[in-house]
């Protein structure tokens, strides 16, 4: 499917360069990427990485774009995993000036625009926060009057504190009367964090939630069984499952 706004273009290879590379948790980092002949693209979507060693061997990954349709580069969030084959180089290894293969935007139903009208639930298990801050990115961008259209709320379960993706940033998008930011850290001790220290539950949702009379957007992603649980709970809370988008990763987590 061709995103809304977005010229038809041919889903081929292209070698990305790295333009600059910023530290989000001791474990994850942005890398921001020129693209030639980027045709844009739609907030929650993500591109296909591939990485070809010497003796030939391929290894390919999908990874969400964390940067909104309004900008010119493309930022992936990387967070390292030690047995893994592809974030190790992402997040430790590219630096400015690198090349990267890649080919996208895809995907066409875990996607968001300012034009979707009403409130916004996001619901995000670690790094799948990284496709939901594109769109919190994306209204960032719009008017006053459209964002007003669009209050936001964001449940986002990580496990300590530096765990948490673009804090900074999510504090002053919470500063906007009508973006809600909540945090639950599962792994914090109790003197360290005097939020939500469980893992997402139904009493959680319930109160943190918009309310299922209202018809929220909802987009739910993280890992495989977070996605499952949280789209379980939300529809036995009343919300019509056809308005609650998930998107999930496996337990390698390489894709997301």
């Amino acid at each position: 499917m061709i995103p809304d706004g977005v010229p038809n273009a041919p889903l081929v290879w292209r070698v990305a360069t790295v333009v600059d590379v910023r530290a989000e948790s001791p474990r994850a980092r942005t890398l921001l990427l020129d693209v030639p002949e980027w045709a844009g693209h739609r907030a929650g979507q993500h591109v296909d990485v591939r990485l070809v060693a010497e003796d030939g061997y391929e290894a390919q990954r999908s990874y969400s774009i964390a940067s909104p349709p309004e900008d010119p580069t493309v930022a992936l969030t990387v967070e390292r995993l030690d047995d893994g084959e592809v974030s190790p180089y992402l997040a430790d290894v590219l630096r400015p000036g690198d090349g990267l293969e890649v080919r996208g935007p895809i995907g066409g139903y875990f996607v968001w625009s300012t034009a979707m009208a009403g409130p916004l639930q996001l619901v995000a298990g670690g790094s799948g926060v990284v496709p939901l801050m594109a769109m919190l990115r994306h209204r960032a961008h719009a008017d006053a009057a459209t964002r007003a259209r669009v209050p936001v709320r964001l449940l986002y379960s990580a496990r300590r504190r530096d765990d948490v993706l673009y804090r900074a940033e999510l504090e002053r998008l919470a500063a906007d009367a009508d973006v809600e930011v909540v945090l639950t850290l599962t792994r914090e001790s109790a003197d360290a964090w005097p939020g939500y220290r469980r893992r997402v539950d139904r009493a959680m949702l319930e109160a943190t939630s918009w309310p299922a009379a209202v018809a929220p957007r909802v987009f739910v992603c993280g890992p495989t069984p977070f996605v499952e649980a949280v789209a379980t709970e939300l529809v036995a809370l009343g919300h019509d499952p056809m308005r609650v988008r998930t998107e999930r990763f496996g337990p390698t987590g390489d894709a997301a």
